[in-house]
């Protein structure tokens, strides 16, 4: 979905009952200062969930933002959603101040699957808008008995996230612009052993972090690579 429309079409776009479903939200709390999680409930029958898809939420007059469920229950109409609040973005403006009971339009999913199934050895790499896709995954990887391995570079605010959230087997690294240094990143332990060699790697979060882990990656040509920049500094609406 395109992220910014004239309000007409937004409103219509709003409107459109073959996309969009209502919500409204059960809990809203934060996991910390910058990192918000919200419980929706609504009819979720229309919706695919899969791995890399996003829903999209209206977040202004005429903008329009994607957001990746780290949690869905068909049966009971359950959607999770962990939020980055960031910036003074109209998204983070939006999201920050929703609370319990309030109603809302949400899109069905769609975009890009990145879970490979057929690949034993499965790595996610991202930064806090990564963590809903992060919890998406996890019951997956351990469902089907993947070796995993979680890379997060997170805010020092947000680097105790991962654990509140239940995520396992994970690295957290500062973000202080290591995974824009190609040096660095070809030190990292997972292009030090043969153990990720055919891996599934999903790459998000940050564009320039994610450009910088798929060049070094595609030296290798067994693995497969998934990715997917969710932002960039001085871009709206990725």
């Amino acid at each position: 979905m395109i992220s910014k429309l004239p309000k007409w079409a937004a409103d219509l776009t709003e409107k459109t009952g073959s996309i969009m479903s209502d919500m409204k939200i059960l809990e809203a709390v934060y996991i910390s200062p910058a990192i918000k999680k919200i419980r929706f409930q609504g009819n979720i029958t229309r919706m695919n969930f899969q791995i890399g898809y996003a829903n999209v939420i209206r977040v202004s007059d005429t903008e329009f933002r994607n957001y990746t469920a780290s949690y869905h229950n068909v049966r009971e109409g359950i959607l999770d959603i962990i939020f980055h609040i960031h910036g003074n973005g109209a998204g983070s403006r939006y999201i920050d101040k929703l609370q319990p009971d309030d109603e809302l339009r949400i899109s069905i999913p769609r975009g890009k699957k990145m879970y490979d199934e057929t690949r034993r050895q499965q790595f996610i790499f991202g930064d806090e808008t990564s963590l809903g896709l992060a919890c998406s995954i996890l019951p997956i990887l351990k469902k089907n008995k993947h070796p995993y391995q979680f890379y997060f570079e997170l805010d020092d605010e947000n680097q105790g996230v991962p654990e509140l959230l239940g995520l396992e087997n994970y690295t957290v690294f500062p973000k202080k612009n290591l995974f824009r240094n190609e040096q660095w990143v070809s030190e990292l332990p997972v292009f030090n052993t043969g153990e990720w060699n055919s891996a599934n790697f999903i790459l998000t979060g940050n564009v320039k972090s994610v450009q910088t882990f798929r060049k070094k990656l595609k030296d290798r040509s067994s693995v497969n690579i998934s990715s997917q920049g969710y932002w960039l500094e001085g871009k709206k609406g990725l």
